[in-house]
């Protein structure tokens, strides 16, 4: 065999020794990673009810609690240290694109939304997203809700004034499971 020159045997042996090691390209995607704050299915071990939301704000996860030991997952922002409500509540009232008016403590721990105190309606814009659960006590509302965002780079971390933001695509796929009534522990 000429060392200049490579021999049909020599180029066939050698591509079948490539698709067997496992070095070929492929018309197929790469496996996709998934982020850590993709909604999935995962096992879930707890005493809450199907149909209940768990949310572990050290996580920074949601959980509505499915049968069978299964829960969906949502990743979330929480609130920052101190302005979380934790605790039980249920979901006493729901909207979809709600406005949002800052309370007068969020006005005085940030002065710069006092230019918001007369509402912001419902919208792309608005910081309550696509849909709000709004959480009660006793039939009294927290002024804590369960929210989409317009910031959704912002999941992960502890950045509200207390509420619990999901993506807005995540938010309308719990607002149509999780009807008015539905327990929510907050962790």
């Amino acid at each position: 065999m000429d060392n200049d020159h490579v021999t049909r045997r020599g180029f066939v042996l050698g591509c079948a020794a490539l698709m067997a090691s496992g070095c070929t390209t492929s018309n197929s995607s790469p496996p996709q990673m998934s982020s850590p704050i993709q909604r999935r299915e995962v096992g879930y071990v707890g005493p809450e009810a199907p149909g209940s939301i768990v949310v572990n704000t050290y996580e920074r996860y949601l959980y509505l609690v499915e049968p069978e030991g299964l829960a969906t997952r949502y990743g979330v922002a929480v609130g920052e240290e101190g302005l979380t409500l934790k605790g039980s509540a249920d979901i006493g009232r729901k909207a979809e694109w709600p406005s949002w008016t800052p309370t007068a403590s969020m006005i005085v721990r940030k002065p710069w939304l006092a230019e918001y105190a007369g509402g912001v309606p419902g919208g792309e814009n608005n910081p309550l997203g696509a849909a709000a659960l709004y959480l009660y006590r006793g039939g009294q509302d927290t002024h804590f809700r369960i929210h989409g965002t317009n910031e959704p780079w912002l999941i992960g971390q502890a950045v509200s004034n207390g509420c619990i933001r999901m993506t807005n695509e995540d938010i309308v796929h719990l607002y149509a499971r999780a009807p008015v009534g539905t327990s929510v522990l907050i962790i």
